[in-house]
Formats: structure tokens, C-alpha cells, sequence
């Protein structure tokens, strides 16, 4: 008989989650069973709760969900080596395919097949999680399992956060979100010499502040222009990082970049965007495209981290996971940070 356990399923192809009690999956040749400890709830996450078209093109429901998670391995499957029962782990949430040239070159990150973890199959929003043994990611057990829980988010605000040089440089982050307030104490923690971050949003805002940059813009009430003749801005940004997704948030920031300017661009958007190509040629601008993490983040990550880089202030709600309710609700109304839900004990 199938051992089972709790996990948070999208239930059926429409809005709202569940929690149920699905088998717990067994591991395969290669791959390694996890018991999660503590997962995250990310923004893809928010998209599959209310199930808007990405969601839809995805997520084969009924269906785990979840894909920001610390646990401990709890069984390897056969010819797995070098790792251990009971080692602290996450996991790198692109399944890739291991041989189409950009696997073959180091760049994951580009696989045109890859399987995303709780979006194209089971995810970890579960008391375990079944991943390949090669997308295991060994964690120090001095981290602490809270920031830990989100490395996966805070890779990407890595990969976009590192594309370019930061030390002595003036950086512009549109879209305070959970990935853009990470990326702010980034790029404060690897030299930049000004940060500014814009958004609509007070609340997180006020969550960036705490991150350290030198000025949180609220661009419906002040002006970013004068914001940046009090920083002696004089020639405008060097690096922008995009993280809202927003059309007219990306527009601003071009206009704002200084001559040969490079802007790393994660956020999506919810349809095509309208780009001014003569401004961006004229100011011989950089854009480069960013998707997921590197493989040497998660190094890179846990490296800072110990370093000093202090991401607790990002995290403002902790539930246990049958209150996961409470969790997307707090992520949907917009005042919230990092939302952790705790999986190591059961009610």
C-alpha cells in the first residue's frame, strides 16, 4: 500500500488550491527523495492559484505545486552517490535535459526542454519532493532554513543582480517585489555605489528600505528625476535591472539610463510591450534577457549569505502549511514580502 502524505494541489483547472493527501513519491534511478522542512510561496505560485493563462499552459492539474523549499534527504534512489540520509538540501528547479548545446555549454539556465519543478510536474508544496540527484543543492546547516527556503527566488535576484559589474556603479531596480527587494541588498552588498528602486507599492517599499538602497521611489507620487538630482545622479544610471514586467516602468528606465548603459531584464509582463528602438540605439544600450539561475549561484548565494547579506527583513509572514490560505492571501493583497510556510510538524 502507498505511504502518503499532505500536499497542496491544484485541485482542478480553475482558481484555488487544496490541500489533500497524495502518495509519497518514490524515488527512480538517479533521484533522491527529500523531506521538506520549509518552503516558500513564490509570484508563479500566485499565478497557478488564480490560474491565468501561463498557469493554464503549464500546470496539468490535479496537480503539487510549490518550487522554493530546504529539506533534509530522506532515500536515494538507485546509483546515486556523493550525497547522504539526512544532508540538508534545496534543489534547482529546471529539470534540463542534459543534452541540447546549451546543456552541453554550462548554461542550464537556456535548456529549451526544461521541466520546471511544481509548474510542469509534482512540486515540493508537499512533506516530500522526488527531484533528480544532479538538481540537488547541498546547504551548510548553518543557514538558517527560513532564508534558506526561498534560495530558489533569491537565485534569480542573483543571475539578474550579477549580469553586470556593480562595484562604484549607480544601479535602477523597477519593481519592488519580493525578487527586486532581494536583488536591491545584492547589489548594496557587492559595491554599488547608489541604489534606487521604484514601484507603486508602499508597503514593499518600505520592505527595501530595510534592504539598504538609498532611495524607495513611489513614481505615482515623486519624481524619479528629482530623486536623482538629489543623489548627484548627473549623467543618469549605469545598470538598470528590470523586475516589474511593466511596459511603462521599462520606458522610464530607459530614458533615465546613462549613454552605454546595461539593463538586465527579468520581469514579465502580461502581453507585448512597446520599446522606444531609437533611444535605446542612440544611447547604445545593453538588454539582456534573463531567465532562472546559473548552476554557480547557488554557490554564489550561500557565499553572500555568510558573508554578512542579511535577507531576513524580506520575510514578513511565517504559517504552517495547512494555514497556506492565509499564506496566498497575504502574497495576493500585496503587503507581504517572502511568505514561509513550515512543513516539520503536523497539526
Amino acid at each position: 500500500m502507498d505511504r502518503m502524505m499532505d500536499a497542496i494541489v491544484k485541485p482542478i483547472a480553475g482558481e484555488g488550491l487544496e490541500l489533500r493527501q497524495v502518495p509519497v513519491p518514490t524515488p527512480k534511478a538517479g533521484e533522491v527523495l527529500i523531506k521538506v522542512h520549509k518552503t516558500a510561496i513564490c509570484g508563479s505560485d500566485v499565478h497557478i492559484y488564480k490560474w491565468n493563462s501561463w498557469a493554464a499552459q503549464h500546470v496539468k492539474a490535479p496537480q503539487v505545486i510549490g518550487h522554493e523549499y530546504v529539506g533534509e534527504i530522506a532515500e536515494l534512489g538507485d546509483g546515486v552517490t556523493g550525497l547522504y540520509v539526512g544532508q540538508r538540501v534545496s534543489g534547482e528547479g529546471h529539470i534540463t535535459c542534459g543534452h541540447c548545446r546549451n546543456c552541453h555549454s554550462g548554461n542550464i539556465q537556456w535548456c529549451k526542454h526544461h521541466v520546471g519543478v511544481g509548474v510542469d510536474r509534482d512540486g515540493a508544496f508537499a512533506e516530500y519532493v522526488c527531484i533528480p540527484a544532479r538538481n540537488v543543492i547541498a546547504i551548510d546547516p548553518e543557514l538558517p532554513e527560513d532564508v534558506v527556503s526561498f534560495f530558489d527566488a533569491y537565485g534569480n535576484a542573483t543571475h539578474t543582480a550579477l549580469m553586470f559589474r556593480l562595484v562604484g556603479e549607480d544601479v535602477l531596480i523597477t519593481g519592488a517585489g519580493p525578487i527586486g527587494i532581494i536583488a536591491a541588498g545584492i547589489c548594496k552588498f557587492a559595491g554599488a555605489r547608489r541604489v534606487v528602486i521604484t514601484d507603486l507599492n508602499e508597503y514593499r517599499l518600505d520592505l527595501a528600505r530595510k534592504m539598504g538602497v538609498d532611495a524607495a521611489v513611489n513614481t505615482a507620487k515623486e519624481d524619479l528625476t528629482e530623486v536623482m538630482k538629489q543623489l548627484k545622479l548627473a549623467e543618469g544610471f549605469d545598470v538598470g535591472l528590470e523586475m516589474s514586467g511593466n511596459g511603462r516602468a521599462f520606458s522610464q528606465m530607459v530614458s533615465v539610463m546613462r549613454n552605454g548603459g546595461k539593463i538586465a531584464m527579468l520581469g514579465l509582463g502580461n502581453g507585448p510591450s512597446q520599446l522606444d528602438l531609437n533611444e535605446i540605439i542612440s544611447k547604445g544600450l545593453t538588454l539582456q534577457g534573463v531567465s532562472g539561475r546559473k548552476m554557480d549561484n547557488w554557490h554564489q548565494m550561500s557565499y553572500m549569505v555568510q558573508g554578512g547579506l542579511n535577507l531576513e527583513p524580506v520575510i514578513t509572514h511565517r504559517y504552517h502549511y495547512t494555514d497556506f490560505q492565509k499564506g496566498f492571501d497575504a502574497m495576493m493583497s500585496g503587503n507581504s514580502g517572502k511568505v514561509v510556510l513550515d512543513w516539520t510538524t503536523k497539526k
